[in-house]
């Protein structure tokens, strides 16, 4: 839980730079954070699922 607080955190400090920082670079990073935030959910799902 801590971990998708600190996604959801970094999220708000990206989108809230976004308007200083070029497109790609916004895009890019905001990839990575839906990266991590799929990870993190398949990972809470499969944890649950086994135990």
């Amino acid at each position: 839980m801590l971990f998708l607080v600190a996604a959801l955190l970094l999220l708000g400090v990206v989108l809230g730079s976004a308007a200083h920082l070029p497109l790609p670079v916004t895009l890019a990073v905001a990839g990575v954070i839906g990266v991590w935030l799929i990870v993190f959910a398949a990972r809470e799902r499969l944890s649950h699922r086994k135990g």
